[in-house]
């Protein structure tokens, strides 16, 4: 119990670390998902095609190759290009490494991106086309009904599944541990392998984790709860 207490101030950072890198992350994620889930409602069928395959891409993969991807394998083409224009052009190397943190939140956005892509979607088609008509017949624009009427009432739908997505996209930050990103489980490793009390700190990190999800997800019945009264 006592290794606990003493790590705790250093949990508690990892901690801290890891709402942060959830919160970035979800933010880039809804613009990016917004983005997609509008393209693949949009009757130009390049941006639908494009919106799909960054869709169906990262859903199809592992969250923990994506980011070994963007962490290891992007730089390796990086440096073959860098080394491609500085014997052709015999400009200075400006590349080295993709800082850690910038990996992290690449592709955690990414990939919440992604899956708030289809959330936005089924939000917006769960509308009733009624609505989008009576906008119309107002005088209002396509994007003026979209952005007025249809999308604030989609987002009242969308706050429980927004709400599992960034519980789940918390939890998940447990994988950036492999590449040295120092959240609450990395945090929760050097300290085991200082102490070798592993039971009880991993322990310790599994109760961190659980406050913070019930926490939010506390957060979001009482948003959603607000939401529904006020309709």
């Amino acid at each position: 119990m006592e290794v606990v207490i003493n790590s705790f101030p250093v949990l508690l950072m990892g901690a801290g670390m890891t709402i942060l890198i959830t919160l970035l992350s979800i933010s880039i994620g809804c613009v990016l998902g917004l983005a997609a889930g509008l393209s693949r409602l949009s009757k130009s069928r390049i941006l639908s095609f494009f919106a799909t395959c960054y869709i169906d891409f990262f859903r199809g993969t592992p969250l923990l190759v994506q980011l070994v991807i963007i962490y290891f394998g992007i730089p390796d083409i990086l440096k073959d290009v860098q080394s491609y224009l500085v014997a052709a052009l015999g400009i200075s190397p400006f590349f080295k490494n993709i800082p850690v943190f910038a990996a992290v939140l690449i592709a955690l956005s990414l990939n919440s991106g992604a899956y708030i892509g289809e959330i936005f979607r089924a939000g917006v088609q769960s509308i009733n086309k009624g609505q989008m008509e009576a906008a119309r017949s107002l005088g209002m624009t396509s994007r003026q009904a979209m952005r007025f009427i249809i999308l604030p009432q989609a987002f009242k739908r969308m706050i429980p599944p927004l709400g599992n997505e960034f519980i789940a996209l918390l939890k998940d930050t447990a994988l950036v541990s492999i590449i040295g990103f120092e959240e609450l489980f990395r945090r929760g490793q050097l300290i085991v392998g200082a102490t070798y009390e592993a039971f009880a700190i991993y322990l310790a990190v599994a109760f961190i984790y659980l406050a913070m999800t019930l926490t939010f997800s506390r957060f979001v019945d009482y948003l959603e709860r607000r939401l529904r009264t006020g309709d």
